[in-house]
């Protein structure tokens, strides 16, 4: 009888995983995406991957688990393991104001910001003002040129008091990283980060630049209805949004992650404590949405990302040990890749309840 539902399970795994491919299908194929692709890691290895549509539709290119794309806001846990490494080195300290290190940050209303603050999207700093600047054409040399964008702009509450979601705090959290590390940002997430993680097509976007395997951009106007996007300049929100990535990598860093090559467990735990500050929906730690217990699979944390020409989610299980990462070329499709999400994940829950009858 327990041989028998063993082999049971198996064979329901087995067909969740042909499922998964059949979804990304009908996400092209019913026009949600221009291209997607997905994946699985389960203890640093690869366990499923999936792809469908075109990185490039006008040229038929393929979408591929190796297309680079970009990844918008899942660059914030990467800047936000950048921070805790320095914070293990003892180079900075989370919970002193920002000013000590940052100038800009040493008067005013600002000089009661933390780093901890600007992890938590609880530094009162401002979010895009409208449309112009959500959809930035304007090239920001440095990260220190970027900061000119809001800094004049009053908090909106005092630090520590709320939580707002700000792609603008992490630019400042880039500038930090270059000050303490005495590097570029991109340096120092190149040295320590991607290159640590086994990263090998994972960089910053940088306008006008022509990238070798990239995707083109695309928007969903509605489903049925996508249309070629014109790129926008990501100079002004890079260490929030401006990194590019595969779904290859992505995995890659999920599993580095989990496995300590990139923070200490110590680290990882502080990064994913709940700061009750989000009152709704999920909570937020240092850098990483928090998305609650699950009772097969314990504790689940991760990010999504959307801007133009991109719909993304990387989803980490620290219980199985196990990343899941899914990327679109294509805007306006969070809904439908996020209900592809949630599917990958039931694969997940599968294996582990297959796990679970040996």
């Amino acid at each position: 009888m327990q041989r028998t539902l063993i082999v049971l399970l198996f064979i329901a795994f087995a067909n969740l995983l042909n499922a998964q491919q059949n979804f990304l299908d009908d996400a092209v194929n019913n026009g949600y995406c221009a291209g997607i692709a997905a994946g699985i890691m389960a203890d640093g290895e690869i366990s499923w991957q999936g792809n469908a549509g075109f990185a490039d539709r006008e040229a038929e290119t393929a979408f591929f688990g190796e297309t680079i794309n970009r990844t918008a806001s899942i660059a914030k846990p990467m800047t936000a393991v950048a921070v805790m490494q320095l914070a293990e080195q003892g180079k900075l300290d989370l919970d002193a104001p920002v000013g000590n290190y940052l100038p800009a940050f040493a008067a005013g209303d600002k000089a009661e910001v933390t780093v901890r603050h600007l992890m938590q999207h609880a530094s009162g700093i401002r979010g895009y003002e409208k449309n112009k600047e959500r959809q930035n054409y304007v090239n920001y040399p440095t990260l220190t040129d970027a900061m000119k964008v809001f800094m004049d702009s009053k908090l909106a509450f005092t630090p520590g008091t709320d939580y707002s979601y700000t792609t603008y705090g992490y630019v400042v959290l880039g500038v930090l990283i270059e000050v303490v590390s005495g590097k570029t940002y991109e340096a120092y997430l190149q040295e320590n980060v991607w290159t640590p993680a086994g990263m090998t097509r994972t960089g910053l976007e940088k306008a006008g630049v022509d990238y070798p395997g990239k995707a083109a951009l695309y928007h969903q106007l509605k489903p049925g209805k996508i249309k070629p996007a014109k790129a926008t300049d990501l100079s002004d929100r890079v260490p929030g949004g401006g990194i590019q990535s595969t779904v290859d990598d992505l995995l890659r860093f999920g599993a580095a992650v989990l496995d300590g090559t990139l923070v200490t467990p110590e680290s990882l735990a502080a990064m994913t404590a709940d700061s009750g500050l989000k009152k709704e929906d999920n909570g937020y730690g240092m850098g990483w949405y928090l998305y609650g217990e699950n009772e097969i699979v314990g504790a689940l944390f991760g990010h999504n990302g959307e801007q133009l020409g991109c719909s993304s989610f990387l989803f980490l299980i620290p219980e199985t040990n196990s990343v899941v990462a899914i990327v679109s070329n294509t805007s306006g499709a969070k809904r439908e890749v996020g209900d592809i999400l949630n599917h990958l994940f039931s694969v997940v829950v599968a294996q582990q309840r297959a796990k679970g009858g040996e």
